[in-house]
């Protein structure tokens, strides 16, 4: 079983890269984390998100039950839960963790042997045009996830592997060759 992070600044289209990803591959399937933020229109919860209280998410953090978590955009708590590994590792797959900047530095200080993967966009304007084209944001938080996007670019280099969103299905096929050569060894 190994471990993929995939990280990149908000409006990068991780969503969609790992959608695309656990369609075309069933060896793949997807961590689905914890957050006390509310829920988008039409998200599930328990399927795109466990969507829990800041309570409960502090209990876990007292029990270990996260691999790992943060407080993301200023006001809302994003976690990993552990249960999620035993899942995928039950089932012989690569788990998949859709995280943070900070939460992929986590993992790789607890699993080193993660396979870590920043998207980057093909550009900057196309990045902002995301975000607005998406319409869930105001334009607070539209600058908010801007600025960490500054930082989060600028760490790009601390993972494994860099990979450019310009067209889903090419940004998946690397992605899946990437994961299939550390499997081998190579």
């Amino acid at each position: 079983m190994s471990l993929l992070i995939i990280a990149g600044p908000a409006g990068v289209g991780k969503g969609t890269v790992v959608a695309r990803l656990l369609e075309n591959d069933p060896s793949f399937t997807l961590s689905v984390s914890a957050t006390t933020r509310a829920p988008r229109p039409g998200e599930v919860d328990g399927v795109h998100y466990h969507f829990i209280s800041k309570a409960e998410f502090e209990s876990l953090i007292g029990q270990n039950q996260l691999l790992e978590y943060a407080v993301v955009h200023g006001d809302n708590y994003y976690g990993t839960l552990l249960n999620e590994l035993t899942r995928a590792e039950a089932n012989d797959q690569t788990l998949v963790v859709e995280i943070d900047l900070q939460g992929a530095r986590q993992v790789k200080a607890i699993i080193p042997a993660a396979i870590s993967v920043f998207i980057n966009p093909p550009s900057w304007e196309e990045l902002e045009n995301r975000l607005r084209n998406r319409a869930t944001e105001t334009e607070v938080q539209i600058q908010t996830r801007l600025g960490t996007a500054r930082d989060e670019i600028a760490a790009a280099g601390e993972f494994d592997y860099q990979v450019t969103n310009t067209e889903i299905d090419q940004c998946v096929d690397q992605i899946i060759e990437l994961v299939q050569k550390e499997d081998r060894g190579s």
